[in-house]
């Protein structure tokens, strides 16, 4: 041991600091009556504290934040900072019966430090309570598994609308189709090393991901004149695994799959350095899986360049000529890969410059929009953050409750909730630009955000999956696993996200009615936007499901789709939020899905969609919900009776392409509507991959202690067309069914694209002032993060 610390230890006695505070704290309120003189002497001990060095603790924002879960790992931050070498060596040399790691004053985690170690005399906040945010401090770093490099660059973008429409890429035919050469004839340029694989999975985390230093992965150029590109993707949801050189202006780029898998391979968002200007290159991601692809039918990729935004404040735009998207021929036996291919020419020589799938949304983006939200005096009053648990990372997974106070215990009990989640796909960054744009319009001083503060509680998880965000993973969290497959899982800890978040609308069914619950999500082979429902058995609420997104339909005429909706319940869709909070009680509760690519109704018709195009789709939705609960019932019986009709329309439809015309006068509307739809091959993903290797035993051993707590599917009932077509032709009691006022005459069946309903907005009595017909979005801030 230590002789000299030894000796000032035996002369002076340390209580725990926690303790010492803890009675003057009860104290000071009354709670504790001892005599003054008999408290331990706290000046003393933070004098002690001051001047002994080998008791400060760094912060938790550093390079030298702990590893999760092992608390021992903290040995390394409680060295000496001021000894010399022989003693740092006896140090090393017997860490392990070290008074230091024993004292009492190092056991409570309670306290507040500062930056020189002194002690602040108040209470941390519960960490599983609080989010820690503070206009002083800084925000929570983003914690990395272990196995990842992390470049020191802080890496962020400008939010720019586009001043004209971007359109489709229209095929000219001529396409190239490159063959795919390799790292065996080309020059690898970029590649990631050690990236965890579907043999490997998740153990531990801390900031800045890997220790040690970072290597250099980019190629070292030759001199001015070497024009090879330099890439990087090690930074937030940046993904790119290697880079090949095939030809002087001509790469092919591999994607990594997601972390502890062997698979989706869709995202991708990576840098490149040392561009040319006025040169045509060509990029070939040659490692897809999907067989088909919004590339195909005209989405474009996109680039951001820092030129351009420095000096002229452009962001994102849609670039690329020649795309094509195909099949690799290689045949090899394996699973077959897919090929992006794209030209590009630059703006500028010697610039960096960024391509993404979609525009890119992080983990950081989301807590400096929180952080605004947290310092703001105004809307703090109505908006509490709060932590709804920890990922595996560790990363806060953050729950915001927005309403209004109540002045009576009894209006806050009659108030409903509205439950809206984010990007349990990490990938689908469309989701959080939803929800950028719902909390914009819900937490500003609109008359209407006012309104549904003052009916609504509003549950919003703003990004369910940090840790997939955070990595630049496609569809996967770090358990290697679809999390919108497992929400009836029993594994809290494997799955702490999806598990609190339903435990969290468990409670909350106990104390209200949940009135919606909307999961957003991205759609790779569909354009527009629309929502996945499901039927509803209960014949009193015959149709009502859909009554939502018909009104959201006829709000967003030239973005959201109702035609590309539907309400199937598939058995493969058992574990998803959507079919598992409709199990748990929630009558309208759905899936948005938003295109990668844009809209081909009215007027954006086969242009791009932008963030503000998404962001109004959050304004919408809180439009819609004040006309889905309007006390005057006209707009929604309206929509119920043209959902009716609509219905009746594919009925006969189903008959024609059964070669049966049939009168339906009768009990038509008995048919199940699950025998009508088709599957919705809604997901990218539709069947689980089951629980990784290494938790199946965990999870039998809590289903043979826990039998009856899981979330079992309910048997649902189904009626087949032609029984149904022989019942029906023997009763016919002459049902009619009554016309609409806003009879659909699309023969697609869509909604009027270039019309927006003539609805009255006088929609409650307490409306601060009046609502014009035609609902312009409302501006809203554009945000640019230092």
């Amino acid at each position: 041991m230590f002789p000299a610390l030894e000796t000032e230890l035996k002369q002076q006695t340390l209580p725990d600091p926690y303790e010492d505070f803890m009675y003057h704290h009860l104290q000071y309120y009354g709670y504790f009556k001892a005599e003054r003189g008999s408290l331990p002497n706290s000046a003393t001990h933070q004098h002690v504290w001051k001047n002994n060095h080998r008791y400060l603790l760094s912060g938790s924002f550093g390079e030298t934040a702990d590893l999760i879960p092992d608390p021992l790992q903290k040995e390394k931050r409680l060295w000496p900072t001021c000894l010399s070498s022989a003693v740092h060596r006896q140090i090393e040399a017997e860490n392990r019966d070290s008074l230091m790691l024993n004292s009492p004053l190092l056991k409570s985690r309670q306290l507040l430090h500062d930056d020189l170690g002194e002690v602040n005399s108040r209470l941390r906040e519960p960490r599983d309570l609080f989010a820690f945010f503070s206009s002083s401090g800084p925000l929570q770093a983003p914690r990395w598994p272990i196995e990842c490099e992390v470049i020191k660059e802080n890496i962020h973008h400008i939010e720019w609308v586009p001043p004209q429409p971007e359109y489709f890429y229209q095929p000219t035919g001529n396409e190239k189709v490159p063959e795919i050469v390799g790292e065996e004839k080309g020059t690898v340029v970029y590649q990631l090393d050690s990236v965890p694989s579907e043999d490997s999975y998740f153990t531990s985390s801390r900031v800045g991901g890997k220790r040690g230093i970072i290597k250099e992965l980019a190629v070292t150029l030759q001199g001015p004149e070497d024009n090879t590109l330099l890439f990087e993707s090690r930074f937030e949801s940046g993904n790119l695994q290697k880079a090949v050189r095939v030809n002087t202006y001509e790469y092919e780029l591999t994607l990594r799959t997601d972390l502890y898998t062997n698979k989706h391979t869709q995202w991708f968002y990576f840098r490149v350095q040392n561009t040319r200007k006025d040169v045509t290159y060509r990029f070939t991601i040659v490692n897809l899986l999907k067989p088909k692809s919004l590339y195909t039918i005209g989405m474009k990729p996109l680039m951001y360049s820092q030129l351009d935004a420095s000096t002229h404040s452009i962001g994102w735009r849609r670039e690329g000529d020649e795309i094509r998207y195909y099949r690799n021929n290689t045949e090899d036996g394996q699973q077959p890969f897919y090929c992006l291919t794209w030209t590009i020419q630059f703006p500028h020589d010697q610039d960096t410059c960024f391509f993404a799938h979609f525009y890119p949304y992080t983990y950081t983006d989301l807590q400096c929009f929180l952080l605004s939200v947290a310092n703001s005096p105004v809307q703090s009053q109505f908006c509490k953050l709060r932590t709804l648990c920890r990922s595996l990372a560790g990363n806060t997974v953050y729950l915001l409750t927005i309403t209004n106070p109540a002045r009576t215990p009894q209006e806050a009990a009659a108030k409903k909730a509205v439950v809206l989640t984010a990007r349990v796909h990490p990938g689908e960054s469309n989701g959080s630009w939803i929800m950028k744009g719902f909390l914009d319009f819900i937490l500003s001083n609109s008359p209407d955000a006012q309104l549904l503060r003052d009916i609504f509680i509003f549950k919003v998880v703003p990004m369910l999956n940090p840790d997939g965000v955070i990595v630049g993973n496609y569809r996967c969290s770090l358990a290697g696993r679809d999390l919108n497959r497992h929400y009836k899982t029993i594994l809290k800890e494997s799955f702490p996200c999806i598990w609190h978040t339903r435990n969290m609308i468990k409670r909350l069914l106990e104390e209200r009615e949940v009135l919606l619950y909307c999961d957003f999500h991205g759609h790779s082979r569909k354009n527009n936007i629309f929502l996945y429902g499901c039927n509803n058995n209960d014949r009193k609420f015959w149709l009502h499901e859909r009554v939502f997104p018909l009104m959201l339909s006829k709000n967003a005429p030239d973005k959201f789709s109702f035609h590309s909706c539907n309400f199937k319940v598939q058995k493969c869709k058992e574990g998803t939020g959507r079919v598992v909070m409709w199990r748990m009680g929630i009558l309208n509760s759905y899936t948005m899905e938003s295109t990668f690519g844009g809209s081909t109704l009215g007027n954006k018709r086969d242009t791009h969609f932008t963030p503000e195009d998404l962001k109004s789709l959050g304004y919408h939705v809180c439009d819609t919900l004040l006309d889905f609960c309007d006390p005057d019932r006209t707009k929604f019986m309206q929509c119920l009776a043209e959902l009716k009709e609509l219905l009746q329309q594919e009925i006969h439809k189903k008959f024609k392409e059964l070669g049966q015309d049939m009168d339906l006068e009768g009990s038509w509307s008995d048919i199940s509507l699950s025998d009508i739809e088709s599957s919705t091959s809604g997901s990218d993903s539709s069947l689980s991959d089951g629980l990784p290797v290494h938790l199946l035993n965990t999870a039998d051993e809590l289903n043979g202690r826990d039998k009856g707590t899981s979330l079992g599917p309910s048997k649902m009932t189904t009626l087949i067309l032609t029984k149904n077509k022989e019942r029906m032709q023997r009763e016919k009691p002459g049902f009619t069914v009554s016309c609409s006022p806003k009879r659909n005459t699309n023969p697609s069946q869509e909604p009027a694209p270039d019309t927006k309903p003539n609805w009255s907005r006088n929609r409650y009595p307490a409306t601060k002032g009046g609502r014009t017909t035609a609902v312009v979005y409302p501006s809203l801030h554009i945000y640019t993060y230092p």
